[in-house]
């Protein structure tokens, strides 16, 4: 994991939620049939006598809310063995049927433990309906929640397997299965319901609800809890974004709850332009490199652009259409129509008045992006979007051969970082967290024609990494299960060391290559190539890498292990909410083979959220606990949290339990489809007024 773990908790105890213990949007510990609003992440810890539990909730569409849950039962037990006890994840998902209406309540389907071991297994389907200040829900549940006063299955009169329940997965071979044998199905359901009435003037919510949840699997272990279905609780919002609550619950036990969340889709980049040194004013004259020759328009040009945070690397003058080719790269702006917007706002400053079309060409680290060509209308700035949207507009990608001016950049160059890291591996069940504080040196070698040297280097500060666990029940090669000895025994060394080249073949064919160390456990040489007609919402791709396992010091020796995998891709962007959607087949690491599906959703601030599920011909019991390789994706943007333009930002994957099946190279497969998302048409398109100088 990475340090993006820590980033995200950091972040959201500024924010605030309502929710209920099980991260569900809800009550106490009943579900309602309200939402958070469209993109909002929310992260929820409850403390309580049996269970400690962390749920991180995403709103993904206005009607589809999806639950990560964590819970360490029984924590104040002496001695207690998280594989006996139950650290248990899980996943849980609610769909919105109906909107409130006048006199319509709204109605909501949701599955608790969808895909785990089963132990919160239940279903439900649920009406909330606001009367004034009163938000009252009622529902009816399946499985845990109709363990209390339940009446016969309505869904055994369509079908008589309806009354029958599959088993759950819970202390039966391996969790992670999706149990579609045991959804709505039993021969009894239970009705639960409760109420929230908010005190505005104290900055509390009053929280009743009665749960048809009777804990029989809790009582049964001794835990204290009563079989009250009663549970009272507050919620105190006294704190800026944050929320407490406090509650009664079964008639035995506190709970304690706080719960933060904030939008991902809110968070817009703002244009930050630091003022600098221009080569319009005179006085300043002395500030420019002696290189420069101020008497050219492309110089200045140059010179205002680079203190903008963008590299003019050539132009060409076509003259007989009075138009100007113009290649730029972007090395600050997050969104890519920002920088677009700076540099064709100074080329109105700089450029001839005989030229009457800026065609601006963004390259993306060797790739090309479409040519945004902008017409000036009567060599004027639009302050009209009506006028300025004509003014616009998308052009197939071109190359320019022939630059009547070219910036000479010197071959090689290098830059040089250092920063205090974190690497976190979380929810893991012999230890809910595992850390690592490390001084981060990396460094980039620019060494001409797109090829790059890259290297970082990790000096060990704290680490509680540890191989204390028991022993792997995966059949297969460890090609992934071992990765706490490289982060104890090269806890100190080199994490990557590669060469890489990125470039364009055409105008639809983008590829990279890449030999050497290419992360903490393998190296190896490798290359990615992507096909993307201009305007499509697909791509095709593959991926093809020849690795061997590294030493555990993470120096440059080598273990035996070596392999091949080998990928074909298949991308699309979705024209709503902002999906991408993927899917990797192929031959992974444990020489296995299957196929991943990907789904993320990225927004224009660049923060992105999604989730992955790989099946491979390794069946549950090769695999080990956990049946499948599973997870969620994260991406945060510093642009929104820092006082300057920056393209920053950090990612990481987090599955629910680290296997050998399904496992890929980390960043090195199918990469370029997200690496360019960016700069995609449908992106440009739709930022046309943003790029408009105004």
């Amino acid at each position: 994991m990475s340090k993006t773990i820590f980033l995200v908790i950091a972040i959201l105890l500024f924010f605030e939620a309502r929710s209920a213990d099980l991260g569900t949007t809800g009550l106490i510990d009943i579900p309602t049939a309200r939402m958070l609003n469209d993109g909002d992440f929310k992260l929820t810890y409850s403390s309580k006598q049996f269970a400690d539990i962390t749920n991180l909730t995403y709103q993904a569409t206005p009607w589809f809310e999806t639950t990560f849950r964590y819970t360490i039962f029984n924590p104040d037990k002496p001695n207690r063995s998280p594989y006996d006890d139950g650290n248990d994840r899980s996943y849980g998902v609610k769909i919105k049927l109906f909107n409130e209406g006048k006199y319509r309540p709204q109605v909501a389907v949701g599955v608790r433990d969808i895909m785990g071991t089963g132990l919160w297994n239940s279903e439900y389907i649920v009406s909330s309906k606001k009367i004034n200040q009163l938000d009252f829900s009622i529902g009816l549940g399946w499985g845990r929640l109709a363990q209390r006063n339940s009446f016969s299955n309505p869904f055994g009169l369509i079908n008589d397997n309806f009354n029958v329940r599959g088993h759950s997965n819970a202390g039966v071979g391996f969790g992670g299965k999706p149990r579609f044998s045991s959804l709505f199905r039993g021969k009894d359901v239970g009705i639960f319901g409760g109420f929230s009435y908010p005190l505005p003037k104290y900055k509390l919510n009053l929280l009743a609800e009665y749960n048809s949840d009777a804990y029989q699997r809790e009582i049964a272990k001794s835990t204290g809890v009563d079989s009250s279905p009663m549970s009272y609780g507050l919620e105190w919002k006294g704190i800026k974004n944050v929320t407490l609550g406090l509650s009664h619950q079964q008639g035995t036990q506190w709970g304690v709850t706080i719960a933060s969340r904030f939008n991902t889709k809110e968070i817009i980049p703002r244009k930050k332009i630091l003022s600098f040194y221009s080569s319009t004013e005179d006085r300043y004259l002395s500030k420019k490199l002696n290189s420069l020759n101020f008497n050219l328009w492309y110089d200045r040009l140059f010179y205002d652009l680079e203190r903008s945070g963008i590299v003019l690397k050539k132009a060409q003058i076509v003259s007989e259409s009075s138009q100007v080719n113009i290649e730029i790269s972007n090395t600050q702006y997050a969104l890519a129509a920002d920088a677009i917007h700076r540099t064709l706002t100074l080329s109105e400053i700089h450029l001839p008045r005989s030229i009457r079309i800026i065609n601006v060409i963004l390259n993306e680290n060797g790739f090309r992006s479409p040519t945004v060509s902008y017409r000036r209308i009567n060599n004027e700035i639009s302050s009209s979007d009506e006028i300025g949207k004509d003014k616009i507009r998308m052009l197939d990608t071109r190359e320019i051969t022939n630059p009547t001016y070219r910036t000479k950049i010197l071959s090689p160059y290098v830059k040089f970082g250092a920063d205090l890291a974190a690497r976190f591996q979380v929810f893991d069940p012999d230890r809910s967290l595992k850390k690592q504080i490390y001084l981060k040196f990396s460094s980039e070698l620019h060494l001409g024609k797109d090829w790059n040297l890259f290297g970082v280097f990790a000096l060990d500060i704290e680490n509680n990494f540890d191989t204390n666990r028991p022993p792997n029940s995966s059949h297969l090669p460890n090609v992934r299960t071992n990765i706490s000895r490289y982060l104890t025994e090269g806890a100190t060394g080199i994490n990557s060391l590669y060469f890489e080249k990125k470039e364009m073949l055409g105008r639809r064919l983008y590829y990279r290559t890449y030999i050497g160390i290419l992360e903490d456990m393998y190296s190896g040489v490798g290359g990615e190539l992507l096909y993307q007609p201009f305007k499509a919402r697909w791509a095709l791709g593959a991926t093809i890498n020849a690795v061997r396992q590294r030493d555990y010091n993470k120096e440059f020796g080598l273990l035996d292990y070596e392999t091949t995998t080998a990928f074909i891709s298949l991308f699309y962007a979705s024209a709503f909410y902002n999906y991408d959607l993927a899917i990797h087949a192929g031959r992974y690491l444990a020489k296995d083979k299957g196929a991943t599906i990907e789904v993320r959703r990225t927004f224009e601030n660049g923060f992105s959220i999604g989730a992955f599920a790989t099946f491979t011909n390794v069946s549950a019991a090769q695999y080990g606990e956990g049946s499948f390789d599973k997870g969620l994706y994260f991406q945060i943007p510093f642009n929104s949290f820092v006082p300057r333009n920056t393209k920053g930002k950090v990612a990481t994957m987090l599955r629910s339990l680290q296997r050998d099946g399904g496992q890929k190279l980390d960043d090195f497969t199918g990469r370029l489809w997200h690496d360019l998302r960016s700069v995609r048409y449908d992106s440009f398109e739709k930022h046309k007024l943003r790029m408009i100088p105004k």
